[in-house]
C-alpha cells in the first residue's frame, strides 16, 4: 500500500510511545486514526485529545466503521502483543495490509532521507538530541522519537519542507531490519534481548547486518570501541566517535558548578565552547553523536551550539525533578547493566563527595536472569541501592528469578535493602536523601511526582 493510498490507519497497541508518534504523523496527514490498548496512560489519554479514537477491550466490533475497509486501511501492530489477538484475527481474515511499527517507519526511511540511531542504550537521548539541533536549524527535519521531548512536548515533530526523518532504530525482535538509512549513529551494542537473540553473537550479528542497510551515498558514525563489525556497502563512509578518541571527539572539557562545556574536533569542522542544555557528563558522547549527524547534513557551527545549548532532555532520561542546594532528586529510564553504569558514574562525576541513592525496579525476568551479577555490579557504584520487585513487562514469572539475585550479589560495603513497590512512598517519606535517583523502564516511574513533592517538604 502506498502512503498516498492510506484512508485510515487502526493501531494495536496504541499506547507504546513509538507506536504513538506513528499515530500522530498519520492524523497529521488528515488520515482517521484509531486503535486499542490493554491499558488507559497519559499517552492514550493525550491521543484521544488530538482525535484518536482508542477503546481498552479486546473486541473487533469496537473497530470503527472507517477502519473496515481494507483497500484503504493499515493495520499497525506491536510485536509486544500476542498473536492470538481477536482484533489481529479479524483483520488478518479480512485481508487488510498488516505492518509492524518498525515496517512503516522502514516505508518512511525509502520516501525520506532516514537519519537513524541504533544501540543498546543512548538512541533516545541522542537522536532527541539530534532532533532538536536540526528541527531548529535552517535544515529542519521530521522525527520520531523513543520518547517524550521536553523541548516539544511529544515524541514526534513534523516539517512542512524537510526531506530528513530522524528514528530510532530499534533492535528488539529485529525491526530495524526493515529500515533503509540515508545515515546511522550505532552508540552502543551490548547484548541484550538474548529471549529473543538467544546469544551474544547473534545480537551482534544483527547490528552487523544492519549497517549493510544502509544507502549509498550515506554514513556509519559508530562510537569506538564497539564490537560490531560493520558492513556497509560501496559509497558508504564510515566515521568513529567517542568522549576522547575518534573522527569526532570532545577536547576541554570543563565541568564545573553544574555546566558542562567543551570543544567540538569533527573532520568537517572544529566548533569551540559547545554548552550542554542538560548537563549530564554521558552526554558529552551522546552530544558528540548527534552533532556529527547534524553537521555530516549540513547544519552551521552556530545553529550546532545554539541547539545543543537549548535542548532539554527527554522524559525519564536523566530527569530532574528537584535540583536545590540540599536535594537532588531525578528519574531514569536505565534498564541494563550499562545504562545502570552509565547513570551511577554521571551522578558521582556530577555530585562528587555527595550520597547517592537508587531505587531501582528490575525490568523482565529474563533480562534480571541473564544479567543479574553485572547488574549487581554496576549498581554496587552507588553508596546505596534500594531493590523493589521485578517488572514482569510481557512474561511470566521464572521460578528462582527474583531481585533478591541482585541484592545478593551487590559488593560489600554497599547499604542495601529490598522493599516492595507499594512501600516506596513511605520509605521516601521516612528517610532525608542527599542525591536520588529512581531508576528503571516499569512503572515505578508512576511514584515520581508524589516522590518529588515529598522531597520538595524536606526542603
Amino acid at each position: 500500500m502506498e502512503l498516498k493510498d492510506i484512508k485510515a490507519v487502526y493501531f494495536v497497541g496504541a499506547g507504546g510511545i513509538g507506536m504513538s508518534a506513528l499515530a500522530r504523523y498519520f492524523l497529521h496527514k488528515g488520515a482517521v486514526v484509531a486503535g486499542y490498548d490493554k491499558t488507559p496512560s497519559a499517552l492514550t489519554r493525550q491521543l484521544e485529545k488530538e482525535g484518536v479514537s482508542i477503546h481498552y477491550e479486546e473486541n473487533e466490533e469496537l473497530i470503527p466503521e472507517a477502519c473496515r475497509d481494507s483497500r484503504s486501511t493499515l493495520v499497525v501492530y506491536t510485536p509486544a502483543v500476542p498473536a492470538s489477538h481477536s482484533e489481529l484475527a479479524y483483520f488478518r481474515a479480512g485481508g487488510f495490509e498488516i505492518e509492524k511499527r518498525a515496517q512503516v517507519l522502514g516505508t518512511l526511511t525509502r520516501t525520506h532521507k532516514g537519519l537513524c540511531f541504533a544501540g543498546t542504550h543512548g538512541k533516545t537521548t541522542t537522536s532527541a538530541m539530534c532532533a532538536h539541533i536540526m528541527h531548529q536549524s535552517a535544515v529542519d527535519c521530521n522525527a520520531f522519537l523513543g520518547g517524550i521531548s521536553k523541548n516539544y512536548g511529544t515524541n514526534y515533530i513534523l516539517s512542512d519542507h524537510s526531506d530528513y526523518v530522524v528514528i530510532e532504530a530499534d533492535e528488539f525482535d529485529r525491526s530495524f531490519h526493515w529500515l533503509r538509512p540515508w545515515m546511522s549513529v550505532i552508540t552502543s551494542a551490548d547484548p541484550d534481548h538474548l529471549d529473543i537473540y538467544g546469544t551474544k553473537e547473534a545480537y551482534l550479528e544483527s547490528f552487523r547486518h544492519y549497517t549493510e542497510l544502509i544507502q549509498e551515498g550515506g554514513a556509519l558514525i559508530i562510537r569506538t570501541g564497539l564490537e560490531v563489525q560493520h558492513h556497509v556497502g560501496d559509497g558508504v563512509r564510515v566515521y568513529g566517535y567517542g568522549r576522547n578518541d575518534g573522527d569526532f571527539h570532545a577536547e576541554n572539557i570543563r565541568i564545573a558548578n553544574g555546566t558542562i562545556v567543551f570543544d567540538f574536533v569533527s573532520p568537517v569542522e572544529n566548533i569551540a565552547d559547545v554548552e550542554l542544555g542538560q548537563p549530564v557528563p554521558i552526554n558529552i558522547e551522546n552530544g558528540i553523536a548527534a552533532m556529527a549527524m547534524a553537521q555530516l547534513n549540513g547544519c552551521t557551527a552556530d545553529e550546532i551550539r545554539n541547539g545543543m545549548k537549548t535542548y532539554g532532555g527527554v522524559d525519564r532520561r536523566f530527569d530532574f525533578k528537584v535540583k536545590t542546594g540540599q536535594h537532588v532528586f531525578l528519574s531514569d529510564y536505565g534498564h541494563h547493566p550499562k545504562e545502570v553504569l552509565q547513570s551511577a558514574r554521571s551522578l558521582k562525576e556530577l555530585y562528587r563527595g555527595r550520597k547517592v541513592t537508587a531505587i531501582f525496579q528490575p525490568h523482565l525476568y529474563t533480562r534480571t536472569r541473564d544479567f543479574y551479577r553485572e547488574f549487581a555490579d554496576s549498581l554496587s557504584y552507588f553508596d546505596e541501592v534500594i531493590l523493589t520487585e521485578i517488572y514482569p513487562a510481557r512474561e511470566e514469572p521464572i521460578e528462582g528469578v527474583t531481585s533478591k539475585l541482585i541484592y545478593d550479589h551487590l559488593r560489600h560495603g554497599v547499604r542495601k535493602l529490598m522493599i516492595r513497590k507499594d512501600e516506596v512512598l513511605e520509605f521516601v517519606k521516612k528517610r532525608d536523601f542527599d542525591v536520588l535517583v529512581v531508576l528503571g523502564a516499569g512503572d515505578l516511574d508512576n511514584y515520581v511526582p508524589q516522590i518529588a513533592e515529598l522531597i520538595k517538604e524536606k526542603e
